[in-house]
């Protein structure tokens, strides 16, 4: 094998246990400022109390953490907190220490801080409160926080406890037990939609004074006050639970029954050094270590612990269950962290990566789903995929769960792939998704592909062959959203492509993302696809996106993104590994650095920091599922990393500097029999093996789906791989009448037209080797309009919202609750007005317009719709004002006609103008900005 040489040591158990201190590199200041998104307070690994300062209480975007390094006031601390998400949760009991009276005004407890004074390591934050000068030091167990304040002045000191800290509180409970021990719960709503967290608060001195506020038939702050010392410290220990104060209280009895910090923290730093020692990098720069040893410290915060010390805990149904055998554990970024995070862990912590699958097997007997982006007991239904089979299939390949266990939770996969959620019946039926079918299509269509990719093999695994042939049958359906004339992935509209096409824009179309990134997103068939000079393309294009902004898309080197998962195994599909070897040395020293803004996009739970740690030893897992990995260029003399929790196996991968690397050499890790296999792969046999599946639908070209006479000019290409199919493919078949095409269907011929000239459903299949393949099914829809009218629109609608055209208010087609398809017209920052010409006089019957309000994506309800009416088109008389009458503050989306019947007088022409709401609420996250008004269909019935 060319310049890799890769030799496995068979150690003592004592050797491989031997302690290396890496805490000593761990910044957790690292990520905290820029788009990061962490936080620097004390944890333990995948622990479920995350003790940290909270800045942050708005929930912005850049506050998701509840901290950023960009502030300067400190509101409190909390104990629970989220690291690098791109949603704002938790934050869950708050308290917060200050010199004299308590009250619950947020600016008065508030206190600033300095960065000089902020101290943060593994399991410890220490800061100085600058306004009652009180120095916190704050350490934690896995289900409890300590923290220690010691006052600088004698007096009277309060220490707060706000349930109403973040998020909005649906209910609290404050029970004083006695002048030293407070419990309660607290219940809130925010991206996670019911969240229930039980606490225990015990303080080191009793409290002389107290005060709790309610409202509304629940608690929600109090303050408990001291008489303290110049110097005194006061320890408050904090124990959560998610089933009851018991449990809250129990936690706190086994992990944490005396008040020693110094133990605590020694602990926590122990902690953190075991798991720390999983991997142990030999050489290297002090940058590298501390970037290395802080992104594996990443790794090990999510997901987290849920059951209580007796293993008891509130499972997905609400319902109480206890663990047994495992623990339960919550904090399930998929979309994120299947990519690298869980085939790290899969690699190097097999018992905690056992109980992520036996919580999967858990919450899906408890609420018939695995979890999507799971967070306390919750279904977020974030982002997109089943990426749950993705880390079961690689758990099982990897020797983390048996053959049996595979079989016990196989029914879930099968729900899941069968599941009908975010399109997946519409991509089963068709084979792929389009636009008129869901929003961000062509991102789904790549991910649901892989995802069944993976359904495929666990199908294959368990002896069920026609099932395993059915799921792999789906997981080609990538291929159908792929141009291969130009080589970008791109969104099918009615049949065809959305025209126009900039593989730059960023859309609706795909998931934080655009073409340039998502066209190589074939993590299960990426070996066909590997294109060198279309990936050199893409690193050296202008980094300037177009269409939308996204915050998501950070750390640009051309058009890739490395501060956004898609992009995340892009380097390593280079033929040449020098290539990859260039590019992985890039991102690793210019877009990890050891700053407070060193991460250049969000953590996302582990997974940025799962990518840096798998790169820096030399190797990256571009098939998440798989035991195959791509090498790419070591940071380190040499890692010594171990298989599953301390055996006796140490895999030492060592690289050779000085050689030439080439994409053929590529291993394999057998976790099972805890082998390395290196070899050479026939790279020519396998893109064959690949591409024969290279069968795409046919696409269907026309000039829009609706016409007013006659439609003429459509035509369909075959869009296929015309280095495989251009001597099998037998034609393309198509039907008019709405029937599924075959051989005895009309066959299209080069350079002909299909013309029509009433409502219209054609259906369009290429067929290949004497009938035997047969491609997925394009369905275009054409309809006659049902009036002449025209319409002259004199406002200015987002490019990025145009339901194609001015046309298209008129057309007869309404727009989807689900906007992002993009049947819609948007309109920021301005009111509405436009013109409908009905061609002559008419007497009306009804005028009406469709309008959309999703408060949480900006657009609302416009103030107030008006017609008027005119015979010239110059001269018009107002007809009716509709008032809105749905609340700004409803989130539900929801679609609203403001309707008026019986128009006294004929006209020709009718004016439409509808107030824009204007400026976004204080109470609204982008509080500020412009809303907007989103229209479709005007809709202007006459009498004969």
């Amino acid at each position: 094998m060319k310049g890799i040489s890769i030799a496995i040591l068979l150690l003592l158990f004592t050797g491989v246990n031997a302690q290396n201190n890496y805490t000593q590199f761990v910044n957790p200041m690292i990520g905290t400022g820029g788009h990061g998104h962490t936080f620097p307070g004390a944890t333990r690994p995948f622990a479920m109390v995350q003790l940290s300062p909270d800045t942050r209480i708005d929930g912005s975007w850049d506050g998701c953490s509840g901290y950023h390094y960009s502030d300067s006031v400190i509101y409190g601390f909390s104990h629970t907190h989220l690291s690098g998400t791109g949603c704002s949760d938790y934050g869950d009991i708050m308290i917060m220490p200050k010199m004299g009276e308590g009250t619950w005004m947020k600016e008065s407890y508030a206190s600033t801080f300095k960065h000089t004074t902020e101290k943060a390591s593994a399991g410890f934050y220490a800061v100085r409160l600058e306004k009652s000068l009180i120095e916190v030091r704050l350490t934690t167990t896995t289900r409890v926080g300590l923290h220690e304040y010691t006052f600088s002045k004698a007096g009277k000191a309060s220490i707060l406890l706000d349930l109403q800290h973040r998020d909005e509180l649906l209910a609290g409970r404050i029970h004083v037990i006695d002048s030293q021990t407070i419990e309660g719960f607290r219940r809130s709503k925010a991206w996670a939609a019911d969240q229930l967290v039980y606490y225990r608060i015990q303080f080191s001195k009793p409290f002389i004074t107290q005060h709790v506020m309610s409202g509304d038939n629940w608690d929600y702050w109090a303050n408990f006050n001291f008489d303290v010392k110049k110097g005194e410290s006061v320890y408050v220990k904090v124990s959560i639970s998610s089933v009851d104060e018991a449990g809250a209280k129990a936690n706190m009895d086994k992990e944490l029954p005396h008040w020693n910090f110094e133990t605590i923290k020694a602990e926590s730093n122990a902690a953190w050094n075991f798991e720390l020692n999983r991997i142990k990098a030999y050489g290297g720069t002090q940058t590298e270590k501390t970037n290395f040893y802080t992104a594996l410290y990443h790794c090990m915060i999510h997901p987290n612990v849920m059951n209580d010390v007796d293993g008891r805990y509130r499972g997905r149904d609400k319902q109480i269950h206890k663990a047994e055998g495992f623990d339960y554990y919550t904090v399930f970024s998929l979309w994120d962290t299947h990519r690298a995070l869980h085939p790290l862990l899969n690699i190097i912590d097999k018992k905690r990566s056992h109980d992520f699958i036996m919580t999967f097997k858990a919450q899906f007997e408890q609420s018939g789903r695995l979890p999507m982006w799971e967070l306390w007991g919750n279904e977020t239904d974030c982002m997109i995929g089943f990426h749950s089979v993705s880390v079961i299939l690689d758990a099982y390949n990897k020797g983390v769960i048996t053959r049996d266990e595979l079989e016990a939770i196989y029914p879930a996969v099968i729900a899941e792939a069968m599941s009908n959620r975010f399109g997946l019946d519409k991509f089963r039926a068709k084979g792929f998704l389009s636009v008129e079918d869901e929003s961000e299509s062509v991102s789904k269509t790549l991910e649901y592909s892989y995802d069944y990719y993976c359904v495929s093999e666990m199908a294959e695994i368990m002896g069920i062959p026609d099932e395993a042939a059915y799921f792999r049958k789906l997981s080609t359906g990538w291929q159908n959203v792929y141009d291969f004339k130009t080589g970008f992935v791109r969104p099918r509209k009615n049949g065809g492509w959305l025209e126009p096409f900039d593989p730059k824009q960023v859309n609706n179309h795909f998931t934080e993302a655009n073409a340039w990134q998502y066209s190589f997103a074939f993590s299960h068939s990426y070996e066909s696809m590997r294109n060198d000079i279309k990936i050199s393309q893409l690193f050296n294009a202008d980094t300037k996106t177009t269409g939308r902004e996204q915050s998501d898309i950070t750390g640009l080197i051309g058009q890739y993104a490395q501060g956004n998962e898609p992009s995340h195994h892009i380097p390593y599909l280079f033929s040449n590994i020098d290539s990859t070897a260039k590019y992985i040395k890039k991102i690793c020293k210019e877009l990890y650095k050891p700053t407070a803004d060193g991460l250049c996009g969000n953590e996302d739970c582990g997974q940025m920091s799962a990518w840096y740690v798998f790169s820096a030893i030399g190797f990256y897992p571009v098939n998440p599922s798989s035991n195959d990995f791509e090498f790419g260029k070591m940071l380190f003399d040499s890692v010594n990393f171990v298989n599953g929790n301390r055996r006796v196996v140490v895999y030492n991968v060592k690289q050779q500097p000085g050689k030439d690397y080439y994409r053929s050499d590529w291993f394999s890790l057998n976790m099972k029999e805890s082998k390395i296999y290196y070899g050479f792969c026939k790279l020519e046999n396998l893109r064959d093996r690949v591409l024969v599946q290279h069968f795409s639908a046919p696409v269907i070209e026309s000039n829009g789906k609706i016409f007013m006479n006659t439609m003429m000019n459509i035509k369909i290409n075959s869009n296929i791989d015309s280095r495989y199919y251009n001597r099998s493919l037998d034609g393309i078949y198509y039907t008019t009448d709405g029937q599924e095409p075959g051989l005895n269907s009309k066959k299209f011929e080069k350079d002909s037209e299909i013309i029509i000239d009433k409502n219209t459903t054609i259906k369009a299949v290429n067929i290949a080797n004497g009938g035997k393949s047969k491609s997925a099914t394009s369905v275009a829809h054409f309809y006659k309009r049902p009036n002449n009218y025209t319409i002259k629109i004199n406002s200015t609608y987002n490019k990025q919202y145009t339901a194609d055209g001015d046309d298209g208010l008129i057309d007869g087609l309404l727009g989807d609750l689900d906007w992002r398809k993009g049947r819609w017209q948007g309109y920021q920052s301005q009111n509405f007005e436009a013109i409908v010409d009905l061609q002559e006089l008419k007497q009306i019957s009804s005028i009406s317009s469709g309008f959309l309000q999703d408060t949480r994506s900006w657009i609302l309800m416009p103030k107030s719709v008006t017609y008027y009416g005119s015979a010239d088109g110059v001269n018009f008389e107002k007809i009716t004002t509709i008032e809105n009458t749905v609340a700004d503050s409803n989130y539900t989306a929801q679609r609203k006609e403001f309707s008026c019947a019986e128009v006294p007088k004929k006209y020709r022409y009718i004016k439409v103008t509808a107030v824009n709401y204007g400026l976004l609420p204080p109470w609204h996250q982008g509080a500020g900005g412009d809303a907007f008004i989103f229209i479709d269909e005007i809709s202007i019935l006459t009498k004969p």
